[in-house]
């Protein structure tokens, strides 16, 4: 039971440690990792897990490890944005290795990429003929970049001289049933606004909607709570 306990404690002290230390790393997709943010990853894990369940250690053995390859590679992270040939160094960089439609099968070689895999990426691309491309560029993080050749590539409104319009993202008002006051004051409205036009669609307590969003064509979205009521509310303002 006591050794349960141990257990537990060090397991909420490692989670949390890795909750922070993962913050201060910063963001990144896993679809997205380089080889260093991999190898970060796996090493990290392996001595959080030996914070946790290794009760033969003390556990401040396995937590100053930890907090020691933290500040390697965050040291190693802030040099790299400063410096690029270190950056290059720890992440490699693009490599082109298509160009013009032609493989380059030494630039294939040094990223260890077999042709079928270029293949498999160009495919995923929706690229299924080497002759549309222009340039095909191998990324750190393993994913490719794909240039296609003019005729080849799809039409933009600006290819066609067409105007449109920019858009724009959406303002949350409501959110769980609390008004966004701050949102609301950047948008130049107020509460007795958001209100009138709440009671022309029929909503009177505010505590009924889930969701509500001035969108970029100036229309008021509303979801609410309810099923049986309208899921969805465009009102034009």
């Amino acid at each position: 039971m006591e050794e349960t306990l141990v257990a537990i404690v060090r397991s909420f002290i490692t989670f949390f440690s890795l909750l922070i230390y993962a913050r201060l790393l910063g963001k990144q997709q896993m679809g997205n990792l380089s080889f260093f943010d991999y190898i970060n990853g796996i090493t990290i894990g392996s001595i959080g897990a030996g914070l946790a369940t290794d009760l033969s250690t003390k556990a401040w053995v396995h937590w100053v490890g930890l907090t020691t390859f933290i500040v390697i590679a965050l040291v190693l992270q802030l040099l790299g944005i400063k410096f690029r040939s270190l950056a290059k160094a720890i992440d490699s960089e693009p490599i082109i290795v298509v160009q013009d439609g032609a493989i380059l099968e030494s630039n294939l070689e040094k990223m260890r990429v077999t042709k079928d895999e270029l293949m498999v990426l160009l495919r995923q691309k929706e690229v299924f003929n080497l002759t549309h491309v222009q340039y095909a560029v191998m990324e750190p993080n393993g994913k490719i970049s794909v240039l296609l050749k003019g005729q080849y590539r799809k039409l933009t409104p600006n290819d066609l001289n067409l105007r449109v319009n920019t858009g724009g993202l959406s303002t949350d008002l409501i959110y769980d049933g609390t008004i966004q006051q701050e949102n609301l004051q950047q948008k130049g409205k107020d509460v007795y606004w958001l209100l009138d036009e709440l009671s022309k669609e029929g909503i009177s307590h505010i505590k009924n909607i889930s969701y509500a969003a001035l969108l970029p064509n100036n229309q008021l979205y509303i979801d609410l709570y309810e099923d049986e009521l309208d899921e969805g509310a465009n009102v034009e303002i």
